[in-house]
């Protein structure tokens, strides 16, 4: 084989396995955006909840989600999860009994009442399992590229930003506990999408000027601040 055939057969094979890289890093993106916070709030099913476009359906997955997190503050979270499995244990016993009565009354052989369920097959399949984690090491490095940066003070003007955010929790923290916070973060799931929705346009004019009064504000720390890091440059 002559060298020239040689290096282009060389060269092939670093371009496929470049693009098979590229395609495995765009393939292993896709599955952490897929399975992100982020895409299961704007999926169909929870925005239409959210959005409380079935009141009933809404409601009761409002008062369901509120009902465990007051349980959650009253409680300990082991009382409420014992309390939440003794109380299947009774409905699923209680059905088994009843059933069990009645078939030996009607003199019937309809069998186990659960049969159905007890022969679907709730395995979690190794694919699944592994593209869940492979989403998760994803999310999990990105999340410690983060931190790296912002604690090693990459860029002063960002590590600033979450010097304050963190002075800013530690007043929170001080007036609310965690069961608090995510009572509130519930009750504004659900409150804010409809108000949203209804005065979209006027609350979109304050967004945008707070959002130019922020980006200015920054924008000129970013000039005065010593050692910043400023993007224009970079970029």
């Amino acid at each position: 084989m002559d060298p020239m055939t040689q290096s282009a057969q060389i060269s092939s094979s670093g371009f496929a396995d470049g693009q098979n890289s590229a395609a495995k890093e765009s393939k292993l993106s896709d599955s952490f955006l897929s399975s992100s916070p982020v895409s299961l709030i704007q999926s169909p099913q929870v925005n239409d909840l959210i959005h409380w476009r079935d009141p009933k359906k809404s409601g009761l997955v409002f008062g369901l989600s509120m009902l465990l997190l007051l349980s959650l503050a009253a409680f300990s979270i082991i009382s409420v999860v014992s309390y939440l499995l003794l109380a299947l244990l009774c409905v699923t016993i209680t059905f088994r009994i009843y059933k069990s009565v009645v078939q030996a009354v009607q003199k019937s052989t309809e069998g186990h009442p659960f049969k159905a369920l007890i022969d679907k097959d709730v395995s979690i399949p190794p694919e699944t399992f592994r593209k869940h984690v492979d989403a998760s090491l994803t999310y999990i490095n990105r999340a410690l590229k983060q931190m790296s940066r912002l604690f090693l003070v990459e860029d002063l003007v960002d590590s600033l930003k979450l010097a304050v955010v963190m002075w800013l929790f530690t007043y929170v923290g001080a007036v609310f506990n965690g069961i608090t916070i995510l009572i509130l973060a519930d009750i504004l799931l659900f409150a804010v999408p409809p108000i949203y929705e209804k005065n979209k346009t006027q609350i979109d004019q304050y967004i945008d000027l707070a959002r130019t009064q922020i980006n200015t504000t920054v924008a000129k720390l970013q000039e005065k601040l010593p050692g910043a890091v400023k993007r224009t440059k970079t970029e």
